[in-house]
């Protein structure tokens, strides 16, 4: 039985150290080989041109996103089996806060795919004006980012439950540095989604010098989460 329970955990915690690697590199190209590259913040006709000279580029982004979103939702479930031996309710909010990240983000995504369809040149865009298009470009950009921040207050919440289980997850240096550093994490994105929201130039970016809990979490989960 003792066995049973912990190839189990074995198997939940490799199934979500993967779903992390994998997402780990499909964010990484989307974001930042993908939309950082094509999107200028500003400039309408520079944004609009980069991503009609690069819509497949764009699309393979948006697509990658989507993938990311799904693979959000197995790590989620794959976490809650991981960490249920700990703290049953807290694993299932845990992993409910993810789920409802993966939908905000999911939701998002459609406004990227209105950009895609805002450049296909079909007939019936020809009531705008190209500058009154260009706009709309960059509105639906603007739209898909605040629907991210808006997420990642609830990703936030998720990596602060989910770091109080790790550190209670054994009685080792090792989880409980990483559930610190996990929860650590959650407030440099808490504070960057609520920072945008309130002040109009936040351009503070805490997130990325606190997600590096969440790099060593998947290399734990990988490596070592589960075994006896």
């Amino acid at each position: 039985m003792n066995r049973d329970i912990d190839f189990s955990q074995r198997q939940a915690a490799i199934i979500a150290g993967v779903g992390l690697l994998l997402m780990t590199f499909l964010a990484i190209f989307a974001n930042f080989f993908v939309l950082e590259s094509l999107v200028q913040d500003g400039e309408a006709v520079i944004t609009a041109n980069n991503i009609s000279s690069s819509i497949g580029l764009f699309r393979l982004g948006i697509c990658s996103l989507l993938i990311v979103v799904i693979l959000d939702i197995v790590v989620a479930w794959a976490l809650y089996i991981f960490l249920k031996p700990v703290n049953k309710s807290l694993s299932l909010i845990t992993a409910i806060f993810r789920i409802v990240y993966a939908a905000i983000f999911g939701v998002s995504l459609i406004y990227l795919f209105n950009v895609v369809e805002l450049l296909s040149g079909d007939s019936y865009l020809t009531v705008f004006e190209t500058n009154q298009l260009y706009t709309q470009v960059m509105l639906s950009i603007k739209s898909f980012n605040i629907g991210w921040d808006i997420g990642i207050v609830i990703f936030g919440l998720h990596l602060a439950v989910l770091g109080y289980l790790v550190y209670k997850y054994k009685f080792n240096y090792i989880t409980k540095i990483l559930g610190i550093l996990l929860i650590v994490a959650s407030f440099g994105y808490i504070i960057d989604a609520f920072g945008g929201f309130i002040i109009q130039d936040y351009n503070l970016t805490i997130g990325m010098y606190t997600f590096f809990g969440e790099l060593l979490f998947m290399v734990w989960l990988l490596f070592k989460g589960g075994k006896t």
